[in-house]
């Protein structure tokens, strides 16, 4: 009996961890990283075929004007995406649905809106500079205007089936679907008879953005109604923004954090080596997207466990947040570097010397995965101004870095600086939080091993 007795406590804690994967955000969590491995996938495959079809310079252009898609594209819903994970809980927990329509009908016009500015403002300043639409960019640039509003409304239908925890719904159709579409398109394309310039892959995304979009749209309406049914609207844009922005700017700056190596690259080095470079980043995407994949699971559940005063359980989440996140990229980030060889020589025989680029990427991915969920705490309980005033010094300080050691290291010293950045801004933001919310993010990290009551 006494045997018995002992066996059941030791296996308690190992069956509630089982059942905790097996449902909750552990759970959400496993699902989004599925989805996000396979349309890393996706995205891999149809970055070789793009590489082998359009060679160095046109695959370093392409990557170049895909990279500032992602930048304004994201910031052109002024925050509203991410804010739908902090504000529909909210309000659909008191019962406040007018507010709830209103912000989404209203963040979905503000998204489209913001993105046509932003498009427009860019093409005029491009216009009075001249050189750069004349040349090779050109036509790839246009076709970029184009495709920002889409990407910005599928941003904030990402944000709004996040905030409801439809997992599937909120990745499936951006980084799955898409990238699927991208890469049959571009093989149709060049297969029918078009040039394989950089121009051709764009208009492809342009075409794959606008399918996946429009199905994820109507989905989520679909499933919103049943919900949200259809009523009278409240405009709390003064609350909603004075959030909002300062998570745009975060944003704004967290995009240009995550690419401000290839942006520096384009501007001293040739296309070519922009791509060898390129190709890296996109096989590290597999281990960023564990950070992603524990994001979109718990980042919501933090707002809702902290509306309903349980202490315990946000200090509970956080810290299986922590420790799952570190253990996955350590996991994954071994078998990215294991397979690394065969998939870089899959872009060309070239590409094999984006090995220890890939290496030291991984590695500082790690070392930011170490200080926990600092950044959705920030965001999600308050401290949003912060977070944004961290992540443009650390943008600047990645900046400051890349300037420094590209011209005396070449693309490995991109690599080197945006490894230590990623690991100052993880420091940085567990520092806010644990100042602010008396969180602590940190799986393992001297002083900040003192559970806090």
């Amino acid at each position: 009996m006494a045997t018995d007795r002992i066996g059941a406590l030791s296996l308690g804690p190992l069956v509630g961890r089982l059942r905790a994967i097996r449902t909750g955000p552990a759970r959400a969590a496993l699902q989004v990283f599925a989805i996000r491995i396979a349309s890393a996938g996706f995205a891999y495959i149809a970055q070789v075929l793009m590489a082998r079809l359009l060679g160095g310079t046109e695959y370093g252009i392409f990557a170049a004007v895909w990279v500032w898609i992602g930048i304004l594209g994201h910031s052109a819903t002024l925050g509203l995406s991410q804010g739908a994970c902090r504000f529909l809980p909210a309000e659909q927990a008191q019962g406040r649905n007018d507010a709830v329509r209103g912000f989404l009908i209203g963040g979905a016009v503000a998204a489209i809106l913001g993105a046509l500015l932003l498009a427009a403002a860019g093409l005029l300043i491009l216009r009075a500079e001249g050189a750069l639409l004349a040349g090779p960019y050109g036509a790839p640039i246009l076709l970029a205007a184009a495709i920002l509003p889409l990407f910005a409304l599928q941003d904030f239908c990402e944000g709004v089936a996040r905030s409801q925890n439809w997992a599937i719904l909120a990745i499936a159709p951006p980084y799955l679907l898409r990238q699927g579409l991208i890469m049959v398109a571009m093989v149709a394309a060049v297969w029918f008879g078009a040039p394989a310039e950089a121009w051709v892959a764009v208009a492809c995304t342009l075409l794959a953005t606008a399918v996946a979009v429009g199905l994820q749209a109507g989905w989520l309406i679909l499933r919103l109604r049943t919900v949200c049914p259809a009523g009278p609207r409240t405009y709390r844009w003064r609350r909603w923004l004075r959030a909002c922005l300062p998570i745009a700017l975060t944003d704004l700056a967290g995009a240009g954090f995550n690419v401000v190596d290839v942006v520096i690259l384009s501007a001293l080095m040739p296309p070519a080596t922009v791509g060898l470079y390129f190709a890296a980043t996109r096989i590290q995407q597999f281990v960023v997207f564990v950070h992603f994949a524990a994001s979109a699971a718990t980042a919501q559940r933090f707002t809702a466990i902290h509306a309903a005063g349980d202490r315990a359980g946000l200090t509970d989440l956080v810290r299986m947040q922590a420790n799952l996140t570190l253990a996955a990229t350590i996991v994954i980030g071994a078998g990215v570097l294991v397979a690394a060889p065969l998939l870089l020589g899959l872009f060309g025989p070239d590409f094999r010397d984006s090995l220890p680029i890939l290496a030291v990427l991984v590695a500082g991915s790690i070392a930011a995965s170490v200080f926990g969920p600092g950044e959705d705490l920030l965001t999600m309980l308050g401290g949003e101004g912060v977070c944004a005033a961290i992540t443009l010094a650390t943008l600047g300080l990645a900046a400051g870095l890349c300037w420094t050691l590209i011209p005396a290291y070449g693309v490995i010293g991109a690599a080197l600086a945006m490894a230590v950045a990623a690991a100052m801004r993880g420091l940085a933001m567990a520092l806010a939080v644990r100042a602010i919310h008396g969180l602590v993010t940190p799986v393992r990290f001297g002083s900040f091993r003192r559970t806090v009551p």
